[in-house]
């Protein structure tokens, strides 16, 4: 049976639609007016449609791309050898990864499928053969991106709720981490649906995220599709929203996650991130391990991509008119850097088991972990998230990505 994604969709909202031989991309430069879905025929079209944010954010861009060659060679008239097909095949990929150069998850996801091509050439001499398994290859990243936003949202909720101990919490986002964003559900947003699925988000704060307003136009438009309880501030109003109580945690994605924790995420999320710390507001960090790029020591070793001034100079995020003085020099970085110290812990879709012997039974309150205790061992394991090491500000993240497998 030809695969569709529908049959993994975690929600009625969708921006990548896909069945075998087909893919279509839900054009977020036109919501929340206009619903347009436009046809991905080849890689060409799919780099495009990335680079001019059609499809956005880390996880959706990465599964846009392996799903847009896996169209193009799916009908593709090719009679060459295996060689032929993996060769071209990494073209491809190398070529879709230079369509956004920050998020980490496309060019992990090119990474990954490169291996699988080239195992696949190690046992046939079909280059059709190749094809099929780089398609199906590519169907499992959109099927296995559902469930971890799942369970990122699971193990999300579940630790703001013991951290905020709270019967009912309020939760500042920032750009767009939901479903438009990924294959379905969403990674912080997902967070959010989360809470408010168990009943306990009393309200989701989200800024309009400029200049390119992922969170007036995407968020908003998911949270009052979702029907959860959502309000709309300026950017520029954070700090005040925190100032007066009504913040109980922040929760953002990322693009990028360096070893030490310091995390590469949309323009304008630093800012939000030294609010909360000065207000003692718990700041998270919500992304799939495949954010996580332990190549790079510290979050200065990232490439943060600049966007045409454009979006700045002009109304709708740059295809409007304009409104800035003709003349005038733009800076438009469209990420920035939160430094590990402001983060208060990383919400992956992992979990790794652990025990710690103690010498008698003792009653634990655990903040983020899930546990059960029996005979004169404590067995816990991390529903996930990646926390501070006892040495205080640091994360070791290599750590858990090891003990997670």
């Amino acid at each position: 049976m030809a695969f569709e994604s529908n049959e993994v969709a975690a929600t009625t909202l969708q921006a990548i639609c896909y069945k075998r031989g087909s893919l279509q991309l839900l054009d977020q430069r036109k919501l929340p007016l206009e619903t347009v879905y436009l046809e991905i025929r080849d890689s060409t079209d799919g780099w495009n449609a990335i680079r001019e944010m059609v499809v956005r954010g880390a996880p959706a861009i990465a599964i846009a791309a392996a799903l847009s060659l896996a169209v193009e060679v799916f009908n593709l008239d090719f009679n060459g050898s295996a060689t032929d097909a993996v060769s071209l095949l990494q073209k491809k990929l190398e070529y879709l990864v230079t369509s956004r150069p920050t998020a980490v998850n496309l060019s992990d996801a090119a990474t990954k499928l490169k291996e699988v091509i080239s195992n696949a050439a190690a046992t046939t001499s079909e280059g059709r053969s190749v094809f099929q398994v780089y398609i199906d290859a590519a169907e499992v990243m959109l099927e296995d991106d559902v469930a971890s936003n799942r369970a990122i949202g699971s193990y999300g909720a579940s630790i703001i709720q013991q951290q905020t101990e709270k019967q009912k919490l309020s939760v500042l986002t920032h750009c767009n981490t939901g479903s438009l964003a990924t294959a379905g559900y969403g990674t912080a947003l997902g967070v959010i649906r989360a809470l408010h699925s168990a009943g306990v988000l009393k309200r989701a704060y989200c800024t309009e995220t400029r200049p390119f307003n992922q969170g007036s136009r995407l968020t908003a438009f998911e949270l009052v599709h979702e029907k959860i309880p959502g309000t709309l501030i300026a950017d520029s109003a954070a700090a005040a929203l925190m100032k007066a109580g009504h913040v109980d945690a922040v929760v953002v994605g990322a693009d990028r996650v360096a070893s030490n924790g310091d995390t590469a995420n949309k323009i304008g999320t630093y800012s939000v991130a030294l609010s909360a710390k000065f207000h003692n507001v718990p700041f998270y960090v919500a992304a799939p391990l495949t954010s996580i790029d332990l190549s790079l020591s510290s979050g200065q070793e990232i490439v943060i991509e600049e966007r045409s001034p454009k979006e700045l100079l002009n109304t709708h995020g740059g295809l409007g008119e304009q409104i800035a003085a003709s003349g005038i020099s733009v800076w438009n970085p469209a990420f920035d850097v939160t430094p590990a110290n402001l983060i208060s812990g990383i919400i992956t879709e992992k979990v790794f088991h652990s025990f710690l012997a103690l010498p008698s039974l003792t009653c634990i309150i655990c903040m983020g972990f899930s546990c059960i205790l029996f005979s004169n061992h404590f067995m816990f394991f991390e529903q996930g998230v990646i926390t501070k090491t006892s040495a205080g500000d640091a994360f070791d993240i290599k750590a858990f990505v090891q003990k997670t497998g």
